[in-house]
Protein backbone atom coordinates (compact mmCIF):
# COMPACT_ATOMS: atom_id res chain seq x y z
CA UNK A 1 0.00 0.00 0.00
CA UNK A 2 1.37 3.44 -0.90
CA UNK A 3 1.88 6.31 1.50
CA UNK A 4 -0.41 9.00 0.09
CA UNK A 5 1.33 11.91 1.84
CA UNK A 6 4.76 10.79 0.63
CA UNK A 7 3.47 10.35 -2.90
CA UNK A 8 1.96 13.85 -2.92
CA UNK A 9 5.11 15.32 -1.39
CA UNK A 10 7.24 13.65 -4.08
CA UNK A 11 4.91 14.99 -6.78
CA UNK A 12 5.18 18.54 -5.39
CA UNK A 13 9.00 18.26 -5.34
CA UNK A 14 9.03 17.20 -9.00
CA UNK A 15 6.70 20.07 -9.91
CA UNK A 16 8.96 22.48 -7.99
CA UNK A 17 11.96 21.20 -9.96
CA UNK A 18 10.14 21.90 -13.24
CA UNK A 19 9.48 25.46 -12.06
CA UNK A 20 13.14 25.99 -11.01
CA UNK A 21 14.34 24.57 -14.33
CA UNK A 22 12.15 27.10 -16.15
CA UNK A 23 13.60 29.99 -14.11
CA UNK A 24 17.16 28.86 -14.87
CA UNK A 25 16.47 28.48 -18.59
CA UNK A 26 14.77 31.87 -18.84
CA UNK A 27 17.69 33.53 -17.04
CA UNK A 28 19.94 32.48 -19.93
CA UNK A 29 17.78 34.21 -22.52
CA UNK A 30 19.12 37.60 -23.51
CA UNK A 31 16.42 40.22 -23.03
CA UNK A 32 18.50 43.22 -24.06
CA UNK A 33 19.66 43.87 -20.51
CA UNK A 34 23.08 42.72 -19.38
CA UNK A 35 22.86 39.62 -17.18
CA UNK A 36 25.81 37.41 -16.23
CA UNK A 37 23.55 34.32 -16.41
CA UNK A 38 23.74 34.42 -20.23
CA UNK A 39 27.40 33.38 -19.87
CA UNK A 40 26.65 30.33 -17.68
CA UNK A 41 27.07 27.93 -20.59
CA UNK A 42 30.41 29.37 -21.75
CA UNK A 43 33.39 27.04 -21.34
CA UNK A 44 36.98 28.26 -21.58
CA UNK A 45 40.16 26.26 -22.10
CA UNK A 46 42.40 26.72 -19.08
CA UNK A 47 45.63 24.77 -18.73
CA UNK A 48 44.40 22.02 -21.02
CA UNK A 49 40.92 21.65 -19.51
CA UNK A 50 37.55 23.12 -20.38
CA UNK A 51 36.18 25.00 -17.36
CA UNK A 52 33.24 27.40 -16.79
CA UNK A 53 34.04 31.04 -17.53
CA UNK A 54 33.44 32.15 -13.93
CA UNK A 55 36.32 29.91 -12.79
CA UNK A 56 38.94 31.82 -14.80
CA UNK A 57 37.64 35.39 -14.63
CA UNK A 58 35.58 37.91 -12.72
CA UNK A 59 32.33 38.64 -14.61
CA UNK A 60 30.51 41.89 -13.84
CA UNK A 61 27.81 44.19 -15.22
CA UNK A 62 28.90 47.85 -15.09
CA UNK A 63 25.75 49.10 -16.87
CA UNK A 64 22.56 47.80 -18.52
CA UNK A 65 24.18 47.10 -21.91
CA UNK A 66 27.70 45.94 -20.99
CA UNK A 67 29.29 42.86 -19.43
CA UNK A 68 32.97 42.95 -18.47
CA UNK A 69 35.09 39.85 -18.00
CA UNK A 70 38.36 40.42 -16.17
CA UNK A 71 40.57 37.29 -16.34
CA UNK A 72 42.72 36.43 -13.35
CA UNK A 73 45.54 35.61 -15.77
CA UNK A 74 45.84 38.13 -18.64
CA UNK A 75 47.26 35.43 -20.91
CA UNK A 76 43.79 33.86 -21.01
CA UNK A 77 42.06 36.79 -22.76
CA UNK A 78 42.32 35.01 -26.15
CA UNK A 79 40.95 31.76 -24.67
CA UNK A 80 38.03 33.65 -23.11
CA UNK A 81 37.24 35.37 -26.42
CA UNK A 82 37.41 32.01 -28.21
CA UNK A 83 35.11 30.42 -25.59
CA UNK A 84 32.53 33.20 -26.05
CA UNK A 85 32.72 32.97 -29.86
CA UNK A 86 32.31 29.16 -29.75
CA UNK A 87 29.29 29.38 -27.41
CA UNK A 88 25.72 30.21 -28.42
CA UNK A 89 25.74 33.63 -26.70
CA UNK A 90 25.72 35.44 -30.05
CA UNK A 91 27.80 38.47 -28.99
CA UNK A 92 31.18 39.40 -30.44
CA UNK A 93 33.67 40.11 -27.65
CA UNK A 94 36.11 43.02 -27.63
CA UNK A 95 39.22 43.34 -25.48
CA UNK A 96 41.32 46.24 -24.29
CA UNK A 97 44.35 44.21 -23.19
CA UNK A 98 43.12 43.87 -19.61
CA UNK A 99 39.57 42.60 -19.95
CA UNK A 100 36.99 41.30 -22.40
CA UNK A 101 34.00 43.55 -22.98
CA UNK A 102 30.62 42.44 -24.33
CA UNK A 103 28.30 45.16 -25.64
CA UNK A 104 24.71 43.93 -25.79
CA UNK A 105 22.77 45.40 -28.70
CA UNK A 106 19.22 46.68 -28.28
CA UNK A 107 16.99 43.88 -29.66
CA UNK A 108 14.63 44.76 -32.49
CA UNK A 109 10.86 44.38 -32.12
CA UNK A 110 10.99 41.26 -34.31
CA UNK A 111 13.77 39.76 -32.17
CA UNK A 112 11.80 40.50 -28.99
CA UNK A 113 8.76 38.66 -30.34
CA UNK A 114 11.03 35.76 -31.27
CA UNK A 115 12.42 35.68 -27.72
CA UNK A 116 8.89 35.69 -26.26
CA UNK A 117 7.99 32.70 -28.46
CA UNK A 118 11.16 30.93 -27.29
CA UNK A 119 10.22 31.62 -23.65
CA UNK A 120 6.68 30.35 -24.21
CA UNK A 121 8.05 27.16 -25.75
CA UNK A 122 10.28 26.54 -22.72
CA UNK A 123 7.36 27.40 -20.42
CA UNK A 124 5.08 24.95 -22.21
CA UNK A 125 7.72 22.26 -21.71
CA UNK A 126 7.69 22.95 -17.97
CA UNK A 127 3.88 22.79 -17.91
CA UNK A 128 4.00 19.43 -19.72
CA UNK A 129 6.42 18.13 -17.07
CA UNK A 130 4.01 19.20 -14.34
CA UNK A 131 1.06 17.57 -16.12
CA UNK A 132 3.06 14.36 -16.55
CA UNK A 133 3.82 14.29 -12.82
CA UNK A 134 0.10 14.72 -12.10
CA UNK A 135 -0.80 11.92 -14.53
CA UNK A 136 1.80 9.55 -13.02
CA UNK A 137 0.58 10.15 -9.48
CA UNK A 138 -3.07 9.75 -10.53
CA UNK A 139 -2.12 6.40 -12.06
CA UNK A 140 -0.42 5.35 -8.82
CA UNK A 141 -3.50 6.34 -6.82
CA UNK A 142 -5.80 4.35 -9.13
CA UNK A 143 -3.57 1.28 -8.71
CA UNK A 144 -3.50 1.83 -4.94
CA UNK A 145 -7.30 1.43 -4.79
CA UNK A 146 -6.84 -2.13 -6.03
CA UNK A 147 -4.24 -2.64 -3.27
CA UNK A 148 -6.66 -1.56 -0.56
CA UNK A 149 -6.62 2.25 -0.50
CA UNK A 150 -10.08 3.66 0.25
CA UNK A 151 -11.78 5.58 -2.54
CA UNK A 152 -12.35 8.56 -0.24
CA UNK A 153 -8.62 8.82 0.48
CA UNK A 154 -7.89 8.51 -3.21
CA UNK A 155 -10.37 11.29 -4.10
CA UNK A 156 -8.93 13.58 -1.38
CA UNK A 157 -5.40 12.88 -2.58
CA UNK A 158 -6.43 13.57 -6.17
CA UNK A 159 -7.98 16.89 -5.11
CA UNK A 160 -4.76 17.86 -3.27
CA UNK A 161 -2.75 16.82 -6.32
CA UNK A 162 -4.93 19.00 -8.55
CA UNK A 163 -4.46 21.97 -6.19
CA UNK A 164 -0.66 21.54 -6.33
CA UNK A 165 -0.83 21.22 -10.12
CA UNK A 166 -2.90 24.41 -10.44
CA UNK A 167 -0.57 26.30 -8.08
CA UNK A 168 2.55 25.38 -10.07
CA UNK A 169 0.91 26.10 -13.44
CA UNK A 170 -0.06 29.53 -12.09
CA UNK A 171 3.53 30.04 -10.83
CA UNK A 172 4.90 29.18 -14.29
CA UNK A 173 2.45 31.59 -15.93
CA UNK A 174 3.67 34.30 -13.54
CA UNK A 175 7.33 33.58 -14.32
CA UNK A 176 6.59 33.69 -18.05
CA UNK A 177 4.63 36.93 -17.76
CA UNK A 178 7.49 38.59 -15.87
CA UNK A 179 10.05 37.45 -18.48
CA UNK A 180 7.82 38.60 -21.34
CA UNK A 181 7.46 42.01 -19.72
CA UNK A 182 11.25 42.20 -19.29
CA UNK A 183 11.81 41.27 -22.95
CA UNK A 184 9.21 43.63 -24.39
CA UNK A 185 10.30 46.64 -22.29
CA UNK A 186 12.36 48.95 -24.48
Amino acid sequence: MIDVKETLKGAEEKMQKASKYLEEELARIRAGRANVAILDGVRVESYGQMVPLNQVANVSVPDARTITIRPWDRKQIRDIEKGIMDSDVGITPENNGEMVILHLPQPTEERRKELVKQCNKIGEGAKVQIRNVRADVKEKLKKAIKDGLSEDLEKDAEADLQKAHDRFIKEIDGILAAKQKEIMTV
